[in-house]
């Protein structure tokens, strides 16, 4: 048994257009997930690989756990080990 990759979770960064997704209730599917990800404040690794890429070629790029903790601080504050309170 081969155990499977570690790779970053996947995560929906644009819903696609209708044209490409296949059919209209897989396209609400996406802006219903998108929604709730922006709702919740969740970050987008995808949508930062692809700026990344496309503004700033050549330069490397956080790890997603890199991506997630540096996102994390910057909602929450904290630092150090520690988390600040969001209310």
């Amino acid at each position: 048994m081969n155990p499977a990759p570690a790779t970053a979770p996947a995560t929906v960064a644009e819903p696609a257009p209708a044209s490409a997704s296949g059919s209209p209730l897989r396209e609400a599917g996406r802006y219903i997930a998108q929604s709730f990800r922006l709702m919740v404040g969740q970050p987008s690794y995808d949508t930062y690989v692809a700026h990344r890429q496309r503004t700033h070629p050549g330069e490397p790029l956080m790890s997603y756990e890199a991506f997630f903790r540096e996102r994390q601080e910057a909602r929450y504050g904290g630092g150090k080990g520690r988390m600040g309170r969001c209310c």
